[in-house]
């Protein structure tokens, strides 16, 4: 009886591991505060395998530094070691896309994404900031498109007149990538950032919920040292696209066909979030990871 009821404790374990959603996380870590939490609640999920954590540019930004991509690079590792996982990080493009020619960032995390869609039936992808790292895998091997599932922040949908604007932060890192993957056969779900505003939560009230974490403490000691550290309030814009991708029921969205100059196909948009739903999943999931 011992060893039946071993087999089936050993059937479950490797059921489960099957079971796992496989993604790849693109993100620009060193730009905001918001991606080490969208991080964290992505790398704990047991639902959930990461299998490459690429580091992605804000090169474009005015309020940029040098190398950007390195910052994120050097952070993703950073958190990594901090939560005590092993996740192959890569590096992604040091800037946006190039303007003629070969336009593509040659990249490890490009290479990786093309290396996972020539091995996999499907391969997601959670993008946190400029697309670049996909697009140019697209551009380098345009036939991996349909087997790409991006889930991306970024953009403004206006629901009722259905216009798609996209002069935000993330667009406007690699407006050439965008406009690429829009025209492409990538199936792409998208988080506005009108409706990821939601997320807006006062460092009062987040410190009191995760403060007594050590990782809550080092993902404060974040907010605190990030060149507007001293803002009462701030939106966790990424994390809202994480759960929603975790838990599709915090979320509901909209199938919608874009216009001509945004691909003319339908494109999955999230219309609203339960901001407070994702925020009770956060300070569940640190406190489940205290606890081990």
């Amino acid at each position: 009886m011992r060893y039946l009821v071993l087999f089936f404790v050993l059937l479950g374990v490797l059921f489960g591991h099957a079971q796992k959603r496989q993604v790849i996380v693109d993100a620009d870590t060193g730009n905001e505060v918001d991606d080490l939490y969208a991080l964290v609640r992505i790398l704990l999920e047991p639902t959930v395998e990461v299998t490459a954590l690429n580091a992605a540019h804000w090169q474009t930004s005015h309020w940029t530094e040098p190398r950007s991509m390195e910052n994120s690079h050097r952070l993703n590792q950073q958190l990594l070691g901090e939560l005590g996982l092993e996740v192959k990080t890569l590096r992604g493009a040091m800037a946006r896309m190039y303007d003629w020619g070969d336009r593509a960032q040659h990249s490890a995390a490009a290479y990786e994404i093309i290396k996972q869609a020539k091995t996999n039936e499907q391969v997601t992808i959670l993008a946190l900031g400029a697309l670049t790292n996909v697009a140019s895998a697209v551009f380098i091997e345009p036939e991996i498109a349909k087997k790409l599932h991006v889930y991306w922040l970024g953009t403004t949908m206006d629901f009722d007149s259905g216009v798609l604007k996209r002069n935000d932060f993330n667009p406007m890192m690699d407006p050439f990538a965008l406009d690429y993957l829009l025209d492409s056969e990538v199936a792409l779900s998208i988080m506005p950032v009108s409706v990821a505003v939601a997320m807006e939560i006062a460092y009062k009230e987040l410190s009191r919920e995760i403060g007594n974490y050590d990782i809550g403490r080092f993902l404060l000691k974040r907010w605190d040292g990030h060149l507007d550290g001293s803002r009462k309030s701030r939106v966790l814009w990424d994390l809202a696209l994480v759960a929603a991708y975790i838990n599709p029921n915090f979320a509901e969205t909209e199938r919608i066909t874009t216009s001509r100059d945004s691909g003319k196909r339908p494109i999955t948009f999230y219309k609203s979030i339960d901001a407070n739903a994702i925020y009770q999943d956060f300070y569940n999931t640190l406190l489940s990871f205290e606890k081990e």
